[in-house]
This record gives C-alpha cells, structure tokens and sequence, in this order.
C-alpha cells in the first residue's frame, strides 16, 4: 500500500483507501492484462459459508498477494493469513484463471454446514 500511495496509484481519505486517476490509467495499461481482476456477482453481506484455505510459496508472491485481494474484494473475512471464510461460490472464472496459472493444486475450500458468524473483539 504504502509504495502504491508513494507513486501517487492511490489515496487515503478519511480512512478508507481509494484508486486516483492515475492509478486508474495504470490498470488499463499492460499491467491489467498480467493480473486480471474478477468481480463477484454476490453481495459483500452474503452469508460467509466457505472456507478458503492456501499455501501458495513465497517464490509466488505477486499471486499470493493477489490471490488476497481478490478474497478482500469478494467479501472474505482473514482468520488468519492464509485461511479465509465469506459467501460462496466463488466466481467460475476467478477459479478458472488459477487452474490455468497453476494454483489450484495450492488452494483448498471447504463448504460451511453453517454461515459463519463474525464476532469482533473490543480490546
């Protein structure tokens, strides 16, 4: 985030980080067609019935980390690094795009017999 804001790609107002114009040019430069972004058709208040485990290796961060903002985007909630919960199904082409780069075999989901419920806790 921060060498984002640094390169003038996005801005925090108020708390709550959005993309300036530049970084709108930025993504539909050649950039948007290395790392494509999905849209979920679910609400992001969906009930949060699938689990979504990954071990992607740290020779793959770009798509570790992409993969994240992907589940932030679709309306997951972290439990810890690498294990997320939110609405399912998640979008066929998302799934497709990591079959075809090789992450599948890194990913596991699990479906909730129950929504999951989040609690935050007040310290």
């Amino acid at each position: 985030m921060s060498r984002l804001h640094k390169k003038g790609l996005i801005i925090n107002k108020s708390g709550k980080w959005s993309i300036t114009e530049n970084g709108k040019k930025y993504l539909n430069t050649e950039k948007k067609k290395v790392v494509p972004h999905f849209n979920s058709t679910l609400k992001k208040d969906a009930a949060k019935n699938l689990i979504v485990m990954f071990d992607i290796p740290e020779s793959r961060k770009v798509e570790r980390n992409w993969f994240r903002l992907h589940l932030i985007k679709f309306g997951y909630i972290m439990i810890q690094k690498s294990v997320w919960v939110g609405p399912s199904p998640l979008p066929k082409e998302f799934v497709s795009y990591i079959k075809e780069i090789g992450l599948r075999s890194c990913v596991r989901n699990f479906k909730l017999a129950k929504p999951f419920k989040f609690v935050r806790n007040k310290i």
